[in-house]
C-alpha cells in the first residue's frame, strides 16, 4: 500500500488464515493468505440483490460494534493526541493500557456489555 503523505511504501503481514475486515475504500487492497471482509458496491445503474444486501448488514453490524469499542478506548487521551515519546515499545504499551482500562470499565459498569464484543 503507498502512503501519499509521505511516500513510503507499507507492507502489512497478517497471520496466515486471518480475516480482514475493511472498508470500501480499501478495493482492490488485498494481502496474500488473507480472507477478506468487505461491503459490496451498489453497481453503475443497478441495484444489489437481497443477498448482497443481507451480506451488507451483516458486515456493517460488526463494524458498528468494532467502532464503538474504538471510541471506548479513545477515551483515553493518550492514544489521540500525537504521541512524542520514542521509546519504542511505549507507543504499544499505551494502547494496551487503554485497552485494558476500556475492558475494566466494561466488565465493572452497571449492567452487561452489549453487543458481540463485549470487550476491546
Amino acid at each position: 500500500m503507498n502512503c501519499p503523505l509521505f511516500r513510503v511504501k507499507v507492507r502489512y503481514q497478517f497471520p496466515e488464515g486471518s480475516e480482514l475486515w475493511q472498508d470500501t475504500g480499501f478495493q482492490g487492497f488485498a494481502p496474500s493468505g488473507v480472507s477478506i471482509k468487505q461491503p459490496k458496491k451498489k453497481p453503475r445503474n443497478a441495484e444489489l440483490t437481497n443477498i448482497q444486501k443481507e451480506e451488507n448488514r451483516q458486515i456493517s453490524q460488526v463494524r458498528v460494534e468494532v467502532e464503538h469499542q474504538i471510541g471506548g478506548i479513545k477515551r483515553c487521551q493518550i492514544v489521540v493526541q500525537r504521541f512524542r515519546n520514542w521509546v519504542d515499545h511505549y507507543v504499544d504499551d499505551a494502547m494496551e493500557t487503554a485497552c485494558g482500562l476500556h475492558n475494566f470499565r466494561l466488565t465493572h459498569r452497571r449492567g452487561k456489555p452489549t453487543g458481540q464484543f463485549g470487550t476491546a
